[in-house]
């Protein structure tokens, strides 16, 4: 991804452009949500510089020609090494990811493999599985990606990925305090403003909103930023490592200090204690996705936040990009 600067002599001379992205202009905004899931506490103010941010998730045509231009290969594409799953059932170390496959009934939430299936041969181009494809999908967002997929894609457009902060004010489209991207309301007027799940999870999803799968990245409107799809469709990687809450997180827990730029937890403190032999450290997921239920999981929100392994990939987690600029930079 190329920055346009504007010839000496433009009206804008210095201005800076990024194709396919819209500036998100510095300021403060109050993080996280005292009404909700605990990882989302402690709600707090933070600020944040501008950034440029990608109006869209990464989608699969996006994808595509990254791969094509660098012959790159996703961690669901690769084998995996012995030597880092010791415990693991050897018929599972294969190329492969993780599927959605709703049960015929209801079934427990308590038990989360009872809908998710590690699915060998699943990747970026077939998302179901052998057989599947994306044709037809190029517009939607691509899937299957870890962690270093995103990061690699990142750096070969000369961009990175976003911090909590950053995505979560970006999300927020400069509502301050609202529940959702573009208000209070679930469905407001009762059109749906995202894509999530409607119905009984996991066994029943009546796509009121018109997918049970991913969907076209402008399918819903943008937000007050001109950013679409920050919300359901698919999570999306930020770049912080997690911590249980935000107080972890904060370089000062006064209440009279507002953190600047903040980031996230340490490397070490992003493993799970009480994941027995957990040793993969985990980065921060924001914004939902199509398999969010109101009566399984709410994070179809901008203060929401979930982790996840950097070695994991899956069929509803996906990402975008930024491109952070000299402070005294002007862009259009």
């Amino acid at each position: 991804m190329q920055l346009t600067v504007l010839a000496e002599g433009h009206a804008d001379a210095g201005a800076l452009t990024a194709p396919g992205m819209v500036w998100i202009p510095a300021g403060t905004f109050t993080m996280g949500s005292d009404r909700h899931y605990p990882e989302e506490a402690p709600a707090h103010r933070v600020g944040v510089d501008g950034f440029f941010i990608d109006t869209t998730p990464v989608t699969n045509r996006a994808f595509a020609a990254f791969v094509d231009a660098t012959g790159y290969r996703t961690l669901a594409e690769r084998d995996p090494c012995p030597a880092d799953y010791p415990d693991a059932d050897p018929r599972l170390l294969v190329p492969g990811s993780l599927v959605f496959i709703a049960p015929e009934h209801a079934v427990s939430h308590e038990d989360w493999t009872r809908w998710w299936r590690f699915m060998p041969g699943a990747d970026w181009r077939h998302p179901q599985g052998p057989g599947s494809t994306v044709e037809g999908l190029e517009d939607h967002p691509v899937v299957h990606v870890a962690h270093e997929d995103a990061l690699a894609y990142a750096r070969w457009c000369d961009k990175q990925l976003p911090s909590e902060a950053e995505w979560e004010f970006a999300a927020r489209g400069g509502l301050e305090g609202a529940e959702f991207a573009w208000g209070d309301t679930l469905v407001p007027g009762g059109v749906h403003r995202a894509n999530t799940w409607q119905g009984a999870f996991p066994q029943e999803n009546s796509a009121e909103d018109g997918y049970a799968g991913t969907s076209p990245v402008r399918a819903y409107p943008a937000n007050g930023y001109g950013v679409f799809d920050m919300i359901g469709n698919v999570w999306e990687w930020t770049d912080d490592w997690y911590a249980a809450t935000h107080a972890a997180s904060l370089p000062s827990a006064k209440a009279c200090c507002v953190s600047r730029n903040p980031r996230g937890a340490r490397r070490e403190d992003s493993v799970d204690p009480l994941e027995a032999g957990a040793l993969a450290p985990r980065k921060v997921l924001k914004g939902g996705s199509h398999l969010c239920a109101p009566s399984y999981c709410r994070r179809y929100r901008p203060a929401a936040r979930q982790p996840q392994t950097l070695d994991t990939a899956s069929v509803h987690i996906g990402f975008r990009c930024i491109r952070r600029i000299a402070p005294d930079a002007r862009p259009l």
